[in-house]
Order: structure tokens, then sequence, then C-alpha cells
């Protein structure tokens, strides 16, 4: 089986979805109300070997969209001046265009259809990168619509811990409380928490290879492939 496993890619092991974790920073918790003010992502990569690692990272700082809603707490907790002089921060349409080109480019170079959202609380990071998607109206989103990845889901699972800093401490990675609330920083720890917990359970997706390989074959699926 090993050769077969190093043939055997990152769109076979997600069913043609590549995995790309995300986090956003903003100015509240509605996502149509309320300001997303930095985006980064980290796309995930497969080793020859069938091992998952945290690859090529992206970060952007967002204008606050016209009309936007900001919450004194929510700056006070991630530490962003939205409207500091020095602050490069481009409008939603133009990072999101940027980061989607990254991500569609990604997913063609692994042989993947779509790309599927890895955060943790998964549900808010996707929230507000659709909303954004429909204020920008991009056509061509290379993210599954609904489905994702949480690793508040797993790590509650895998480690007992459903909070991201000590979801990483418990699967013995490194986390530093400072640089917590940094879109790029969460981003970062969340892949690679991603990556131990599913690397941590690849003896049970090696024993689905073996007892029911055809279940490896990507769907033909309800989403179309990105263009």
């Amino acid at each position: 089986m090993s050769g077969e496993r190093e043939e055997l890619g990152i769109a076979q092991r997600f069913r043609g979805f590549l995995p790309v974790a995300l986090d956003v920073e903003t100015g509240g918790f509605n996502a149509n109300t309320d300001a997303l003010l930095e985006i980064a992502a980290v796309v995930i990569e497969m080793t020859p070997f069938g091992e998952l690692r945290p690859g090529p990272n992206f970060r952007y700082h967002v204008q606050p969209f016209h009309g936007s809603r900001i919450d004194p707490a929510s700056l006070a907790v991630n530490r962003i001046d939205p409207h500091h002089p020095l602050r490069p921060a481009m409008p939603e349409k133009e990072a999101l265009t940027q980061l989607f080109r990254e991500i569609r480019k990604a997913v063609r170079d692994t042989g993947c259809t779509r790309a599927v959202l890895v955060g943790h609380n998964a549900s808010f990071d996707l929230g507000f990168l659709n909303a954004a998607v429909v204020r920008a109206d991009i056509k061509r989103n290379p993210f599954h619509p609904f489905s994702s990845f949480d690793t508040a889901t797993l790590g509650g699972v895998a480690l007992g811990q459903t909070v991201l800093s000590r979801a990483v401490a418990a699967a013995g990675l490194e986390w530093q409380a400072e640089s917590a609330h940094s879109a790029i920083y969460d981003a970062e720890r969340t892949a690679a928490l991603f990556c131990t917990i599913c690397n941590r359970f690849r003896f049970m997706y090696e024993e689905t290879l073996e007892r029911a390989p055809e279940l490896s074959a990507p769907d033909a699926g309800e989403i179309p492939p990105i263009e």
C-alpha cells in the first residue's frame, strides 16, 4: 500500500477539496453589518508520503466597507486601528480578488475541484467571507459555499479542547498569546492544528483505502469545479 499511497494526492484525500485555513478579524459578529478588517489564509499541502503540512500563506488588510459597523470592543481584542494612516488596507473586492487568485492557482495545481475553508468556529469565518463576496459582487469564489472543516469540533473530538489556544497546546504545538487575534497567526495555528489532527488520524484514512478504495475518488458533486 505504501507505493499506492504516495501516488494519492490531496485531491483524493478530501474528495477533490483543497483545505485552506482561513481567519478573519472583524468589527463585530454580524457578517452583514460589521466590517471585515483583515483576512488571512494558509493553503494545506500534502507531502509525497501522505503527511499534511501548512503551505503558502496570504494576508490582506481590508478597508471597512461603506456604512459598516465597528464595535470598539472588537478592536480591543484584535488591536486593529482601521483608520491608521500607515495601515496598508485595500477595498474588500481587491483583497478578495487577490486572495482568490492565489487559491484558484493552488486548487488547479493540486488537481482539486474546490477549496474548502478550515476555520476555528468555521461558520463565523465562512459567514464573513460569503457576505463580503456578495457585497463585492465576486462571481469566481473558489471556496465551497457552505462546507467547511471546523477545528473547534476536531479539537474537541481528538483532544478534548475546543478553544484554539488550548487545542493547540494540547496537540503539543507552540502558542504565543501575544500574537493571538492576528488573522495570519490564527490562520497559521489553525492550519497546524488541522494538519496535526489529520496526521494522527491517518491510520483511519488508510484503513478506508484498503476497505473501500472507490470512496477516495472525488465526487461529481453538487458544486461545479472552479474555472
